[in-house]
């Protein structure tokens, strides 16, 4: 299944894309490329909002991807539009991609994940720097957020992890540490830390071995194509953790949609709840 949730979401951006262009083409000499820019411009322009102006979350902004489509539908039936290719653009690609993001895509399923319950004991997990040493739990004093992200590549994933590092200050101030953990290279992982000035720690699950213990991976999770920017198809689900000086769990969150990210004032009121 994860495989094919790779194929889909590298074609559905690959066909938005093309599609818009081919409406352009048509408009000197059809009327329907307008509809299917109707149709396509919106799910394009969703993506784009999200690469180019650091979304963590999304809401209930991708109903624009539905409204486009539907809109088109009505011009062309009001119309009269009988173009197969157009009707093919705008349901398929329009209509039909959109609904597959928006309610298969980006979607776990319900996650329950009785190791990570609050109370219980984290079990020790070891990780790599990026400089390829090792590093442990163990090795950190106090309570602990870990924060699993996808990678370099994932928009929401490096907009939450901006977020933490805006709210670095208030979260330290509890003597919380704050460790950032993704399964990619020790290049890219090095890369981001570079973006940013406050201390928090940037670590390799080096072949999901943690992910794999607290049931969080992700596999075949990567985006078909993305592999050839030095990405490992495997990958984690977002997931946050935070415990208390003991390694005793005192909030975890399990998205089971990619889009839906906590953010750093709930962990402020977990810190809070639990008296840290």
């Amino acid at each position: 299944m994860n495989r094919l949730k790779s194929i889909f979401i590298s074609l559905y951006f690959t066909l938005l894309f093309l599609g818009v262009v081919r409406a352009f083409w048509l408009l000197p000499e059809s009327g329907y490329g307008v509809w299917m820019l109707v149709a396509l411009v919106p799910g394009l322009a969703f993506f784009i909002w999200v690469f180019a102006f650091s979304i963590a979350r999304t809401g209930y902004m991708s109903v624009v991807m539905w409204v486009g489509p539907l809109l088109a539908c009505a011009g062309m039936l009001m119309n009269d539009v009988v173009a197969i290719e157009a009707w093919l653009w705008v349901l398929g690609v329009g209509l039909g991609f959109a609904s597959l993001y928006i309610r298969w895509y980006s979607r776990y399923g319900k996650r329950f994940n009785m190791l990570l319950q609050n109370g219980n004991r984290l079990p020790e997990l070891s990780f790599e720097n990026p400089q390829g040493e090792t590093v442990r739990l163990s090795d950190f004093d106090g309570p602990l957020l870990l924060l699993f992200y996808r990678g370099n590549w994932c928009p929401l994933c490096m907009a939450q992890i901006k977020e933490v590092a805006e709210q670095y200050n208030a979260l330290a101030a509890r003597g919380l540490k704050l460790l950032m953990i993704s399964p990619q290279s020790h290049a890219n992982t090095a890369e981001l830390a570079r973006r940013f000035e406050v201390p928090m720690e940037f670590l390799v699950d080096k072949e999901l071995k943690a992910a794999k213990t607290l049931g969080i991976e992700a596999l075949v999770g990567l985006p078909a194509g993305l592999e050839v920017l030095g990405y490992d198809s495997d990958t984690v689900m977002p997931t946050v953790i935070i415990t208390d000086a003991e390694r005793r769990i005192i909030f975890t969150h399990q998205t089971d949609n990619y889009r839906v990210r906590p953010e750093p004032a709930t962990f402020l009121r977990a810190l809070a709840d639990a008296d840290i």
